[in-house]
């Protein structure tokens, strides 16, 4: 690529991470929503905390298949109708259910946490828009500046409990339904502003650049070759599912499991020991913060260290979130706060390892898909964990639930391999 080439694709890159920086800044307040209350809401409406995990594991599910959708709209059509129609969809989901809460219709409820899911797998989606023509030493890096872009949404989304409450009731709903007010307005102005100003589509673009580089190379490779019979074709393609594309996505799906499953129980636990609904809410945001304000050092040690020893590191502090849960004692709000920070910047470091591999180590030609289907397993991942943090915390208390996760997040550690040297062939001299 010649200079003047790259210093356009530098410009399209940076075009399309303002535009993406932009859709995750509103999308970020409706991620925080599902989040803050809707463990709480699901306890109020089926009057106990046994399956108050339900509307985490509703919505992460929903994500999975939304995952999907969004992942094969994406390849087939570009990231820009992907994400529009995943971010409206999500918008739909939220005002779902505000509706059922309205009408007290768990079934409506329950099924517009599904739709409402799809929010939450598109504002994931949209890191890897975000390294699609960053350069293989920047990849890290710039996906990591679309997660940062959640931040201000996300952390604003909790402590807008109180307000968004107070607007729902003056509307004659119920105030935990204000959240998700705020959720519909903030997933349809995300699906505004990818879907008028997402140009050019960075996957589209990224082919494109990639075809011509491809030309240009095999016109050099034909007018230097004197040898055309030397030619043995195109290379056969490497195996996609090889064995870093699955500890990326093992490492994901595992962070997501233990992130979801403490982060899900923590307002439960929290409103059981008489703290206000407005603390829970800070110590959302404050965790929220901690799963997106580090992005850019995730990324950043990735760059610099690789993906496995960031990897392990995700592993290392989730370890250490698990196990202050489960000591700190449940009057202490700043212990159970230090807990959820630590979890975040887990989740952080786990997530950007992960899919750093996906976006290096899968080919453009398939990438769109084999991400989605990777957002599928930990999106999946995640709806486990929310469903069964519930029926842990039933059974066994907070405590149990803090030190379950915590043993869990050992096999982090443990999925990651070092990687293998390859052999040294030793020749004899000539003649020796």
């Amino acid at each position: 690529m010649t200079g003047s080439g790259l210093l356009e694709r530098e410009r399209v890159q940076r075009r399309i991470l303002t535009v993406l920086i932009l859709g995750q800044l509103l999308a970020g307040a409706g991620l925080a929503a599902g989040v803050t209350v809707g463990a709480l809401l699901a306890e109020d409406l089926l009057g106990g905390p046994g399956l108050s995990g339900l509307p985490s594991a509703l919505f992460t599910g929903g994500s999975a298949l939304a995952a999907v959708f969004v992942g094969r709209l994406s390849q087939a059509r570009g990231r820009r109708p992907g994400l529009a129609a995943g971010f409206a969809f999500g918008a739909l989901g939220a005002v779902g259910i505000v509706v059922a809460t309205s009408l007290e219709s768990l079934p409506l409820l329950f099924a517009a946490f599904v739709v409402y899911g799809s929010g939450t797998a598109t504002n994931l989606q949209a890191r890897y828009a975000g390294a699609d023509l960053a350069t293989p030493a920047s990849r890290a890096r710039s996906l990591s500046y679309v997660l940062l872009g959640t931040t201000a949404g996300a952390v604003a989304g909790p402590n807008l409990v109180g307000p968004t409450g107070a607007l729902a009731e003056s509307m004659g709903l119920a105030p935990l339904a204000g959240p998700f007010l705020l959720a519909a307005a903030a997933y349809g102005g995300a699906a505004l502003v990818i879907s008028l100003l997402l140009r050019p589509d960075p996957l589209l673009e990224a082919r494109r650049w990639e075809a011509a580089d491809t030309d240009a190379e095999a016109a050099s490779s034909s007018s230097t070759s004197s040898h055309p019979g030397d030619d043995t074709g195109p290379a056969a393609p490497a195996r996609v599912w090889n064995a870093d594309v699955i500890t990326g996505v093992v490492v994901m799906a595992l962070t997501q499991f233990v992130m979801v499953g403490l982060m899900t129980m923590t307002p439960v636990h929290m409103r059981a020991h008489d703290h206000a609904v407005t603390v829970v809410g800070l110590v959302i945001s404050l965790h929220v913060a901690a799963m997106f304000l580090p992005a850019p050092l995730s990324g950043l040690l990735v760059d610099k260290f690789g993906s496995r020893a960031v990897a392990v590191s995700a592993g290392l502090v989730l370890l250490a979130s698990g196990v202050l849960a489960a000591v700190a004692p449940p009057e202490s709000t700043l212990l159970v706060t230090v807990a959820l920070i630590l979890l975040g910047l887990g989740w952080s470091l786990g997530l950007v390892a992960g899919t750093t591999v996906l976006t290096t180590s899968v080919p453009l030609a398939v990438r769109a898909t084999v991400q989605g289907q990777a957002d599928v397993a930990v999106a999946l991942s995640g709806a486990a964990g929310g469903l069964l943090s519930g029926l842990v915390f039933a059974w066994i208390d907070f405590r149990g639930l803090g030190f379950s996760l915590a043993a869990l997040s050992l096999i982090v550690v443990a999925a990651v391999r070092p990687r293998r040297a390859r052999p040294v062939e030793v020749t004899a001299p000539v003649g020796g």
